[in-house]
């Protein structure tokens, strides 16, 4: 559908979408989003951020923007917190901010089915290959031993089924002879930088629907049938 990344300038009267993320690392796709709302490139005003490590540099990223942040790595008595532990607590705390989208990204825990379903908002997740395609874990070192000429990323509903929600966006790019899988994790990261901002704008904008159940408006039946695609050449 396009090539490169989609700029516009959100109309100032429109109200920002509010987007809670859940992060496990480094979270440099949490910077992107940071920095496309502090520089008025997003109408999207992040209410909070989720780890579930205590040791994830996304936590920092958050804390010097000055967006609030639940850690939820431990329990009181110092054990790691169990996936029911966290998805308690971590309910709790999207009921408290009220966002209008949860964003996973480079979140590493399998969530439950009850968790999704019964959700304050619709839940996206960043996936490192081209759904359906290379679910799971190791997806750069998979695409290369099969030979794949193309690779990239996708953007998904999140559902009870691993990786497996209907996929809103794809970034595609060409697999170089000589990638490795470090160097096509690389390039791909750097797409994602690109991609997730690009679906949340179509999301803000209502080009894509914001509901998991939601049809697309009259309005984009002009365009292809989903996923929506980003290319980039390299």
């Amino acid at each position: 559908m396009s090539e490169g990344t989609l700029q516009s300038t959100p109309n100032n009267t429109t109200k920002p979408l509010r987007i809670a993320v859940l992060v496990s690392g480094n979270g440099s796709n949490l910077q992107v989003l940071i920095d496309a709302m502090q520089a008025g490139a997003l109408p999207i005003e992040i209410v909070g951020v989720v780890s579930n490590r205590d040791d994830a540099y996304a936590i920092t990223r958050a804390q010097q923007a000055n967006i609030p942040v639940a850690v939820l790595s431990h329990t009181e008595s110092g054990k790691r917190m169990g996936i029911k532990n966290f998805e308690t607590h971590a309910s709790a705390q999207l009921v408290a901010w009220q966002p209008n989208l949860i964003v996973l990204a480079g979140f590493m825990r399998v969530l439950s089915a009850a968790f999704i379903d019964n959700s304050t908002a619709t839940m996206i997740n960043l996936h490192p290959a081209l759904l359906p395609a290379y679910k799971g874990l190791d997806t750069h070192q998979r695409a290369i031993q099969a030979g794949e000429r193309y690779h990239g990323c996708s953007i998904h509903v999140v559902t009870a089924e691993l990786d497996a929600g209907q996929v809103l966006t794809q970034g595609l790019l060409n697999v170089n002879p000589k990638d490795t899988a470090d160097s096509l994790q690389t390039r791909v990261q750097k797409l994602e930088h690109q991609l997730l901002p690009w679906t949340i704008l179509l999301l803000a904008k209502g080009v894509l629907p914001l509901n998991a159940n939601d049809k697309l408006p009259d309005t984009t039946s002009h365009l292809q049938v989903l996923p929506l695609k980003l290319f980039l050449d390299n």
